[in-house]
């Protein structure tokens, strides 16, 4: 990450603890791109794609694994918040639209 630590603002779209887990996941993500970087940029020979496409695809399954907790992490705590039944299906529509629209 940057060496501006990012603050963790409270709010209801995800509790505390959720945020800190995407963040570190996201962290770890962003410490595989700069090691892909690397690779890239010391390619020499053929044999070094194959580093450079392990690394790339261990990057995109550790996002779309981001993409996953955040999704279900906005389930239980969207689901937790609802006061009615009514309020529970409208969050669980919109969070259906959502991963319709990205996944």
């Amino acid at each position: 990450m940057s060496d501006t630590p990012i603050k963790i603002v409270h709010g209801t779209a995800l509790t505390d603890a959720q945020k800190k887990d995407l963040l570190h996941r996201l962290a770890r993500v962003e410490g595989q791109i700069r090691g892909v970087q690397k690779l890239i940029a010391n390619a020499a020979v053929p044999a070094d794609c194959d580093s450079v496409a392990q690394q790339l695809a261990a990057a995109r399954k550790a996002l779309d694994r981001a993409f996953i907790t955040l999704l279900t992490d906005a389930i239980v705590t969207h689901s937790a918040a609802a006061a009615t039944p009514e309020q529970a299906l409208q969050s669980a529509q919109n969070l259906a639209a959502l991963l319709d629209k990205f996944a």
